[in-house]
């Protein structure tokens, strides 16, 4: 089977991490930086980062309408932590001094940004994960955001456990963490620092695959 070819958004992030994940996943992993660049891809991963940052980044390389209209035509999308951000419909808490974040819209839900609290409220668990076997999914949280509201399309993928691990965590335990509608998949953890393992990666290349 040809391998899909999948675009890691290069402008900000952990990019070397989600090509290398992607790789390992069966799809021909390539970074994105020009239109022309998403014009070649089956599928985008939109990494971690700064959301207010990565929205300068798309207008400063004339990325934002392209990708945009390529994700409203259908375009198979996963976006990782600030990722996610940038996927949703509404952004929650934006910062008045800071510019405004202008998510894309791909994904019915409000996300609340930095809701987890600061890096130093940086934290990891394990999440069982709808679609995903062998075990729980290890999630590594970095100044996380998390979905507030779902929209009626939206499938919920995995929520924050109640245990040990995120109690105290700023009512993190029951949080919404991973969600899909149609082709398009975000997390507000980064699957792509869990050294050994590819499933959510592959879990998307599949999702590319099928479309």
């Amino acid at each position: 089977m040809t391998k899909p070819v999948v675009g890691v958004l290069a402008l900000q992030g952990g990019v070397a991490e989600h090509l290398a994940a992607l790789e390992r996943s069966g799809a021909d992993a390539r970074p994105v930086r020009r239109p022309e660049e998403l014009a070649a891809v089956h599928g985008i991963v939109l990494p971690g980062g700064e959301s207010t940052t990565m929205t300068r980044l798309l207008d400063t390389f004339e990325l934002y309408e392209p990708l945009r209209e390529r994700l409203a035509a259908g375009l198979p999308a996963f976006g990782s932590c600030a990722g996610m951000i940038m996927l949703a419909r509404e952004v929650l808490d934006q910062d008045p001094q800071l510019p405004a974040v202008r998510p894309l819209g791909a994904l019915d839900v409000a996300v609340r940004r930095n809701a987890f609290g600061r890096q130093v409220d940086s934290f990891e668990t394990d999440l069982e994960f709808t679609g995903i076997t062998d075990g729980p999914v290890h999630a590594v949280f970095i100044r996380a955001p998390w979905v507030e509201k779902v929209g009626d399309g939206v499938e919920v993928l995995a929520s924050v456990p109640e245990d040990p691990d995120t109690t105290g965590r700023g009512g993190a335990a029951g949080r919404i963490v991973a969600v899909r509608q149609g082709p398009v998949l975000a997390t507000a953890f980064h699957p792509e620092l869990v050294s050994g393992d590819e499933r959510v990666h592959r879990y998307f290349a599949q999702i590319v695959r099928a479309q």
